[in-house]
């Protein structure tokens, strides 16, 4: 076994098999089956591991592989499990003995290089702008596609959620006075990981990152060729393909700026892995100032902004408060906006179903983990007018299932509202901002 693999299953050795983590699994709550919760499939992974069972065992296949990897269950467990660590060790072993089923093969293909993923992902946001996919957003396997495709639209403004505060309070007049400069050291730069899909699906996301980043006080910077993070790769077990990518972007990344930020959650874990997946130093220099958006915010405030008047519901993307730990540094953006009624989403700790690819490739299960999650956005009362994540995969997921459900509301990163704020305040002066909008 190769040291890498060893390594990462002795991070299961602290399970006692107690079963808190039963409760914290979206899988197990949808099948009640003990083989499809953490300590089920712990016992699989040891057996794997051993040698008692093959890699090419149907049972075992199918019970690791319909794990989320939302790593729910880490903070759920008394005992410190590194269950992520493990699946990681066990789908790398199932990798080199199986390879990939022919769908995961084709799309992790096309994540793999620029030249594929680049064009197609650009065609997608054409077909996009045509409003088919809004039109055509249901509940069968090709119209959820299409409600994916439409929730990772820009929102449509709406003119009431804004102006409704007493324009003479001096909440009102703070939030609205543009940021006022000061001499002093040279702000932090910070550059910015493109990705693939958020920067092509969602490259409004960009912008508002790097708008709301330069009105709290940090200078952005671009930087060139880089490629996907890796994350599908690692998740699926293709080491070999994920590490090439690190190796790509720690190549142009490392020692560009003070920090790199990520408005990703799942890029984001996997970029504060890259020391632990490359063993470099230049990895490890580079995984230590990663950032994920809220953090690099939340530390300068942020700088509260203009009033919305407006309902959202919070919901955690599980790499962001699973795996990177960041809680209340997405809650600090929000609660920065003035009028802004926040609430957490019930069930804001477990997985929408979106998890990488997990939804192309296991629609079925991935649905019905996003039914409870559905479920919880029904119960809010009032209802929100928008969910909040901070993940495009969650986005997409999320909102193709309220588009489903046929419920009036949309999805939005935190950011982009902490953008609006902004714009609304006067912080950005050279016009060319844009005005957000509501995907529905």
């Amino acid at each position: 076994m190769q040291a890498n693999a060893a390594s990462g299953y002795s991070a299961l050795d602290p399970c006692v098999h107690c079963g808190f983590c039963l409760p914290a699994c979206p899988t197990y709550l949808v099948t009640g089956d003990e083989s499809h919760s953490p300590r089920g499939r712990i016992v699989l992974m040891r057996a794997l591991e051993r040698g008692d069972i093959s890699a090419a065992a149907s049972s075992l296949v199918a019970h690791l592989d319909a794990c989320l990897g939302c790593r729910g269950c880490e903070p759920a467990c008394p005992s410190g499990v590194g269950y992520g660590r493990g699946l990681e060790a066990a789908r790398a072993q199932l990798y080199a003995a199986r390879g990939l089923p022919p769908l995961a093969r084709l799309v992790l293909g096309v994540f793999r290089y620029r030249q594929l993923w680049r064009p197609l992902f650009t065609a997608a946001r054409a077909l996009r702008a045509t409003r088919l996919p809004a039109l055509l957003a249901g509940r069968n396997r090709l119209r959820f596609g299409m409600g994916m495709l439409a929730a990772s639209a820009e929102m449509r403004q709406r003119p009431d959620w804004v102006g409704q505060s007493d324009p003479d309070s001096p909440e009102q007049v703070n939030a609205t006075r543009p940021p006022v400069l000061r001499s002093g050291p040279a702000p932090p730069t910070v550059a910015l990981f493109r990705g693939c899909v958020m920067d092509t699906l969602f490259s409004h996301i960009h912008q508002a990152t790097r708008r709301t980043l330069e009105a709290n006080g940090y200078k952005v910077v671009e930087i060139a060729d880089q490629a996907c993070c890796g994350a599908l790769h690692e998740h699926a077990g293709d080491r070999e393909a994920a590490v090439a990518l690190a190796r790509e972007n720690v190549s142009v990344l490392v020692d560009k700026a003070d920090y790199l930020v990520v408005n990703s959650a799942g890029c984001g874990a996997l970029l504060k892995d890259y020391g632990h997946l490359l063993g470099t130093e230049e990895a490890r220099h580079l995984a230590a100032r990663v950032r994920d958006i809220s953090e690099l915010l939340a530390e300068r405030g942020p700088r509260p902004g203009a009033p919305l008047n407006l309902d959202v519901a919070y919901d955690a993307p599980c790499h962001l408060q699973h795996a990177q730990r960041v809680h209340e540094a997405p809650l600090a953006i929000l609660k920065a906006i003035p009028g802004l009624r926040l609430r957490l989403l019930p069930g804001s700790d477990r997985c929408c179903g979106s998890a990488g690819i997990y939804s192309v490739l296991r629609p079925d299960m991935a649905r019905a983990v996003l039914d409870q999650k559905i479920a919880g956005v029904k119960s809010v009362t009032p209802s929100p007018s928008l969910v909040v994540t901070g993940n495009p995969g969650c986005l997409m997921q999320i909102g193709a299932g309220l588009r489903a459900a046929d419920l009036p509301i949309g999805v939005a990163h935190p950011v982009e509202l902490l953008d609006l704020s902004y714009s609304e305040a006067g912080y950005y002066t050279n016009g060319a901002e844009k005005r957000l909008s509501l995907a529905r």
